[in-house]
């Protein structure tokens, strides 16, 4: 086993789930931020689930390959557990997120209508 491309695919695995977390619960504050459309903020939606996709895809296909590999003396030193140990808190933060998102209302600013303007229920 090659720690060192293992290590390298675990890293891609991780920088994806920070960007579906960003991309699935932060979209809003993202586009808030920057000053963005709704158009906008549906397209960072889209985009970040799509390169989160492929990055961590990508980085699966790595660590498999560097689990088949020979080792190599080089790859004594590297290890494995701390990202797969913060790998696996950003699984349990997304799925935190995801439940209380559950729970929590939408939160719909009040605006004022304008005068000729209908409510439509």
């Amino acid at each position: 086993m090659r720690k060192r491309t293992v290590r390298n695919g675990m890293r891609l695995v991780m920088a994806a789930l920070i960007l579906i977390i960003l991309a699935s619960f932060y979209h809003g504050n993202l586009s808030e931020l920057f000053s963005l459309s709704i158009a906008s903020e549906n397209r960072i939606y889209s985009l970040g689930i799509f390169w989160a996709a492929a990055i961590g895809g990508y980085g699966v296909v790595l660590a498999a390959f560097g689990l088949v590999l020979p080792h190599e003396k080089r790859d004594e030193s590297v290890r494995i557990l701390p990202i797969f140990l913060l790998i696996t808190g950003l699984i349990l933060l997304f799925f935190y997120l995801l439940a209380s998102s559950f729970n929590t209302p939408a939160d719909f600013k009040q605006q004022r209508l304008r005068p000729g303007e209908t409510i439509t229920i």
